[in-house]
């Protein structure tokens, strides 16, 4: 990177001012524990559309999903389209609306807190706490590296300091300021994301001569697909894989269905609609949170998979040959190879406000449910200021941990892993809980732990991406995955969350026939 590193430093020195100024706003607006924990429960439309869609999307999305759409193509699409009409419509519409009401009326101030007083079980928000705590340390660890590893590629730093520096200073105003800051620097930060993606889509398209000059390229390079991806069913980069195939598997079951569904029930993005003043505000928030859904990952997959083409009229290499191999690492070097300096600098900030606005809830997340639902569960410290505070500050070290562990090409595969999870553990109950009359407590029971164990059982055993990284089939039965293709290669929520929702209609049906 040729940027003046004096320039540079001056720019990322006014963003980290600013992004601490809210933090100290928002310790200065915390009185008691709604406004740590929900904001006060009267924030802004604006603020809960920008804060809800940049904690949706990530480095993850720009980084990691960007970098599949290289190696994958641009099928990879229909997850914004799944994005947009489940995580925006169907999310506000139908559920925000019910859990702001229903949590209100309960009290509730978080995701398990929820759950908890919907079913009146304290194992539901003890069990859902649990999972939050075990799983979430995973994708928020992806999270840490997608930004450490584009500060290492910009800045020229040890990836360790990039990492340990990043997460603290995250770290710091989540701790001081609670929900509020966290909601207000979202806010900012997808302000930022807007601007940096659509200056990013844009010169792209100049720098490929064009719209539709630079798809037809794009189409015309199918014959330089690997080998190894055309046997799995790759059929070029502007074109769905063969129907059935591995590739097709993977793209659909996994990356548009593990995500778009997985979405719906993610504790971090549901306590958001607890934090609106009324369903009027939630309706004006779906207006801005579309379009900025659309842009954020429609522009990543799209550009994404035209990095190839620029790789290959650059050094003739495709994009995943000239990263090395490391899908992660595509979107970084092409910013820095083929951007202007400038915008090296602004695209900084884009990711680094990608990445603290995901980082941020998470953090937040996973601190309340430590400190509320399962340490602090039924003790007068629960809804402590201090206690959430250390909480946070204990989960923040743990996917530092974690994030020091995970191997390469993981910010994808580690965000489905989560939002499989939740889905698969989660989404049944939580429907069921904020749509019944008398929803039954033992079917939600049921349901949640089939749920979790039935996706464990699949991931450890059975869908090969993980089962051959984890090691434990192999160990118990000498082979990496029980079943062939395309077993092999269907996500764990595709059999996991149709098991849980089948036993939580199941308990409901007979629930509610008893009560008849």
């Amino acid at each position: 990177m040729a940027v003046d590193t004096f320039t540079t430093m001056i720019v990322i020195l006014v963003y980290l001012v600013m992004i601490l100024g809210i933090g100290y706003y928002g310790y200065r607006k915390t009185k008691g524990a709604e406004d740590y924990m929900v904001a006060g429960r009267n924030t802004h439309p604006l603020v809960i559309a920008l804060s809800y869609g940049a904690t949706f999307i990530s480095t993850s999305a720009i980084v990691g999903f960007g970098g599949v759409a290289a190696n994958l193509g641009m099928g990879l699409i229909w997850l914004t389209v799944f994005n947009i009409g489940v995580g925006v419509l169907i999310a506000f519409v139908f559920f925000g609306k019910r859990v702001r009401t229903i949590g209100q009326r309960l009290g509730a101030v978080t995701f398990s807190d929820l759950m908890g007083k919907c079913y009146n079980s304290t194992f539901l928000q003890y069990v859902s706490g649990i999972i939050i705590l075990v799983s979430m340390p995973i994708y928020t660890a992806a999270i840490l590296i997608g930004g450490a590893r584009f500060i290492e590629v910009t800045l020229s730093v040890q990836y360790e300091a990039a990492l340990l520096g990043f997460a603290v200073i995250v770290g710091a105003y989540v701790v001081l300021g609670g929900l509020i800051a966290v909601m207000h620097t979202d806010a900012v930060q997808g302000a930022i994301m807007a601007v940096g993606m659509s200056l990013l889509l844009v010169l792209t398209y100049v720098y490929l001569g064009g719209v539709t000059t630079a798809h037809t390229a794009l189409t015309n390079m199918a014959d330089l697909v690997p080998a190894a991806l055309t046997a799995q069913g790759h059929l070029g980069w502007t074109s769905m894989p063969s129907l059935g195939s591995p590739i097709w598997m993977t793209l659909v079951t996994t990356m548009v269905l593990g995500v778009g569904i997985g979405v719906l029930a993610q504790p971090q993005l549901i306590v958001r609609f607890m934090t609106a003043k009324d369903d009027k505000a939630l309706n004006r928030a779906t207006l801005i949170g579309g379009p900025f859904i659309l842009m954020m990952t429609g522009v990543a997959f799209t550009v994404g998979a035209l990095t190839n083409v620029y790789f290959y009229q650059k050094s003739g290499e495709i994009a995943i040959a000239a990263a090395g191999g490391n899908v992660d690492s595509i979107m970084p070097l092409y910013i820095t190879s083929a951007m202007p300096d400038i915008f090296v600098v602004i695209f900084m900030l884009t990711l680094l406000s990608a990445a603290m606005s995901t980082l941020s809830s998470l953090y937040h997340t996973m601190g309340t449910a430590l400190a509320c639902d399962v340490w602090g569960r039924g003790r007068s410290c629960a809804l402590s200021l201090k206690s959430n505070k250390y909480g946070i500050f204990i989960m923040m070290v743990v996917s530092i941990a974690v994030a020091f562990l995970l191997p390469g090409s993981i910010i994808a595969r580690a965000t489905v892993i989560f939002m499989g999870l939740c889905a698969s553990a989660f989404l049944p109950v939580f429907v069921n809980g904020i749509t019944s009359k008398s929803p039954c407590v033992i079917g939600a029971k049921a349901s949640m732990l089939a749920g979790a164990i039935v996706w464990f059982l699949w991931t450890a055993f059975f869908h090969a991406a993980e089962s051959s990284a984890l090691g434990l089939c192999q160990y118990l039965f000498g082979v990496p995955a029980l079943l062939g293709q395309p077993w092999s290669a269907c996500n764990p929520l595709i059999i996991a969350l149709p098991i849980s929702i089948i036993v939580m209609a199941v308990f409901q049906f007979r629930h509610n026939r008893n009560m008849a």
